[in-house]
C-alpha cells in the first residue's frame, strides 16, 4: 500500500484544479485506437503494446474486416495470422495471445466479452490497463483506471501518487478520482502524457496542469 493511499486534503485540492485544467483542454478525451465494439478494441489494444495507435489502426483497419468475431481468429493458422499483424511487432507472442484469449472467449464467454473486470483479467494476454480500457471506451463501465506509461508517470510528476507498480499507482487514483470520471481521466491523461508530459523532455512551459505539479526537474 502506497504511501498516500489516505489522500490528503492537499492532494485532493490539487487534483480538483487539474481536473478542471484538463477536462477544458480534453473534454471528449478518447482513445486513437479504431473500432466499432467492444471485441474489436480488446483486440486493438492487445496489439497496441510497445505499438504506435496509428501503426495498430493500419493493420485493424483491414483485419476488422476479415475477421468479424473470436471464432473467426481460431479458423486462421497462427502463421497467417502473424503475417497479418506484424506490423505491430512481436507478431508471434501478440499471435498466441489473441488466438488463445479467442479460445477462452469462445468455451467460457459463448464467444462475448465478459463485462466484469475481474473476469476479463482472466483472458490471455488481458491485464487492469486493457481490462479497464476495453470496459471504459467500449461499454461505458467504470471498473478500473487505465494505468499505462504515460498515466503512471504523470501521476508521480504531479504526485498523485508515490506508488512504484501499476497496481498500486492504480489503487491510488481510485482513491482519488471520482468513479464515474475514471474512463475519461485515463484517456485524457494518456493524451496529456503524449502531446505534454513527455518521457524525456516534458513541455513544462507549455503544461496546463503545471501550477499544480510538483515535479522536480521541471523545464521551465
Amino acid at each position: 500500500m502506497s504511501r498516500l493511499r489516505k489522500a490528503p486534503e492537499d492532494i485532493r485540492e490539487r487534483l480538483q484544479k487539474i481536473l478542471e485544467v484538463l477536462q477544458h483542454r480534453y473534454p471528449q478525451a478518447s482513445l486513437a485506437l479504431s473500432y466499432d465494439n467492444g471485441f474489436e478494441l480488446l483486440v486493438a489494444v492487445m496489439l497496441s503494446a510497445q505499438c504506435t495507435d496509428e501503426r495498430v489502426n493500419q493493420v485493424t483497419g483491414t483485419l476488422f474486416k476479415k475477421y468479424k468475431s473470436p471464432e473467426d481468429y481460431l479458423q486462421i493458422a497462427r502463421e497467417q495470422l502473424e503475417e497479418e499483424i506484424r506490423p505491430t511487432g512481436f507478431y508471434r507472442n501478440k499471435a498466441k495471445s489473441l488466438q488463445d484469449c479467442c479460445r477462452v472467449l469462445v468455451e467460457q464467454f459463448g464467444g462475448e466479452v465478459p463485462q466484469d473486470i475481474e473476469q476479463l483479467v482472466q483472458l490471455p494476454g488481458v491485464g487492469r490497463k486493457t481490462a479497464a480500457m476495453v470496459l471504459g471506451n467500449a461499454y461505458g463501465l467504470h471498473q478500473g483506471i487505465a494505468v499505462d506509461t504515460h498515466v503512471s508517470r504523470v501521476a508521480q510528476r504531479v504526485q498523485l501518487s508515490s506508488a512504484k507498480t501499476v497496481e498500486k499507482i492504480e489503487r491510488d487514483l481510485m482513491q482519488l478520482v471520482p468513479r464515474e470520471r475514471w474512463t475519461w481521466f485515463s484517456n485524457a491523461v494518456i493524451l496529456h502524457g503524449r502531446e505534454t508530459c513527455t518521457a524525456r523532455k516534458p513541455r513544462c512551459t507549455v503544461c496546463v496542469i503545471e501550477p499544480w505539479c510538483l515535479f522536480p526537474e521541471k523545464n521551465l
